[in-house]
Formats: structure tokens, C-alpha cells, sequence
């Protein structure tokens, strides 16, 4: 490196910048420097060649801020963005998007650990509601759950596909006095408002249609074995979830409702960088 020192710079609106440190034999920023950008953003960290390039600091006016990889000027490998609102990403960055595995941890302190692609939740992840502790497994398409997934909650879960961030199709309820009931996510179309409008609103709602009840299924070889439900006798005094009854191959009041009831709360929302690095 040539030399270190300091200097003003024009952006391409003419503002008025600084860096302060390393340069190369051509006199561009190589090394270890610190820009202050015209408009108030500043970077401190590696440079090569002129461009931000390996571990460095992007302070954004606004409070928020990346810790991490840089390559070319962009953030490229692994990094931290920390939000103003209090969220943070953690994980892989390709080209300034979030991408590969990393975990995003919401203002609500919702949480998501998994994969992404071009900024969204795409491929297989996990999703954590803070609020009730219920989690989707399973696979996202492009920010939606999409295709094979499961719904966890405190005493049952649902299995079954997704389409649009939505149970779709067959599935299966799993509850854990030891039984299963197994049915089909079917979307109905209803008419809402009081019919004063000229044009009446349409709106789509899913429903559960039951069809059998049976043991817990075993997954793997054993497959095709079942267990057979709890007996009623054995439950703990006091326990809050009922008993199926093996003749009437029926649920409770209440664990019906549970199964009728769509269990796909809506997730937090992903910051999209207008937090863009400035070019310094």
C-alpha cells in the first residue's frame, strides 16, 4: 500500500464525502479505511481495489447496520443486519440479498431459522411464534409456506400440504392422548357484506372435512402399525384434553374445534432493503 491518509470525495450528485486509510499503489482505497458518506452513512472496514471487499462495518443514519462479509461492494458471504425496529438477520448474504441459511429474528420476537433465497424464506425452516410458542416446520416457496408441512402446536399439530401460507388438500390432526384424525382442507368461497353493495364481496375460507379417526400412524417400516387410543381410565385426573371414544370413532367438542380452525398465523415481515449500502 502506498500511502494512509485522508481525503474529501464527490458522489455522483457532488456531496461531499471522507475516507480516512489505506490506499494502493494506484491511490485507490486498499486495505483498512474508514468513508463517511455524503449522506451520512458510514463504513469502516476492509477495502481492495477501490471497493469495500472482506469484514466490515455499514453504519445507515437511521440507527440500523450490517456486520459482516462484503465482496465487490456488496454484502456477499456471512453477515449480521441489525433493523431499526429492533429485528436482526443473521446468516448468508449473496449480492446484497439474504440467501443460504440464516436466522431472522422479528420485532414481535417471532423467529425464523432456515433457508432463503433472493431476500425470502424459501426452502426448508422453521417458523416460531413468540406469542403461543406454536411452530411451522416445513418447506416455504418464495416467502409462503408451500408443499409438506407441519403445524406444532401445545397439544396437537397438523400435518399435511400448504399452499399460499394455508393448510391445502388432505392432512392429518395428531393429538397427544395418542390419536390421529385424519381428513381434507377444502376452500369454500362466501359472499360478505349485507348486500347493499353493487358488486358483492367474495372471500375464500378453508374448511375441515373429517373422515376417520384412527391410532397414532408409525412412521418408517413399521408404517402400517398403528396404536391404539389412550384408555379414558388411565388419563390423569385433571387432564385438559379428552379421550376419544373408541366406539363412536369420534373426537371431543373441543378437540373438533381445534381441527377446524386453520392454524397458519400470519408470520413477521422480512425488511426489504431500502437500507441499501450507498457507493462510496
Amino acid at each position: 500500500m502506498s500511502d494512509v491518509g485522508s481525503e474529501d470525495f464527490d458522489d455522483e450528485q457532488g456531496n461531499i464525502g471522507e475516507y480516512d486509510g489505506d490506499r494502493n499503489e494506484a491511490g485507490e482505497r486498499h486495505g483498512v479505511g474508514k468513508a463517511v458518506l455524503p449522506n451520512g452513512d458510514t463504513y469502516q472496514g476492509q477495502y481492495e481495489n477501490g471497493k469495500r471487499n472482506g469484514q466490515g462495518t455499514y453504519r445507515f443514519k437511521n440507527g440500523a447496520r450490517y456486520v459482516g462479509e462484503y465482496y465487490m461492494n456488496r454484502k456477499h458471504g456471512h453477515g449480521t443486519f441489525y433493523y431499526p425496529d429492533g429485528s436482526k438477520y443473521e446468516g448468508g448474504w449473496v449480492e446484497d440479498q439474504r440467501q443460504g441459511h440464516g436466522i431472522y429474528m422479528y420485532a414481535n420476537g417471532d423467529t425464523y431459522d432456515g433457508e432463503w433465497m433472493r431476500h425470502l424464506r424459501h426452502g426448508q425452516g422453521v417458523y416460531t411464534y413468540h406469542d403461543t410458542g406454536s411452530k411451522y416446520v416445513g418447506t416455504w416457496v418464495m416467502g409462503k409456506m408451500e408443499s409438506s408441512g407441519e403445524f406444532i402446536h401445545l397439544n396437537h399439530k397438523y400435518q399435511g400440504n400448504f399452499l399460499n401460507n394455508s393448510p391445502s388438500g388432505p392432512g392429518k390432526y395428531v393429538f397427544d392422548i395418542g390419536c390421529e384424525q385424519h381428513g381434507e382442507f377444502i376452500q369454500l368461497d362466501q359472499d360478505a357484506g349485507d348486500g347493499d353493495e353493487e358488486e358483492p364481496i367474495s372471500t375464500t375460507v378453508l374448511k375441515w372435512q373429517p373422515m376417520l379417526i384412527t391410532g397414532i400412524t408409525l412412521l418408517g417400516p413399521a408404517k402400517d402399525q398403528k396404536r391404539s387410543s389412550p384408555d379414558p381410565g388411565k388419563l390423569e385426573e385433571g387432564a385438559k384434553v379428552e379421550a376419544v371414544d373408541p366406539e363412536e370413532k369420534t373426537l371431543t367438542e373441543e378437540q373438533s374445534a381445534r381441527a377446524k380452525t386453520p392454524t397458519t398465523p400470519e408470520t413477521g415481515t422480512d425488511k426489504q432493503p431500502e437500507l441499501e449500502d450507498k457507493q462510496d
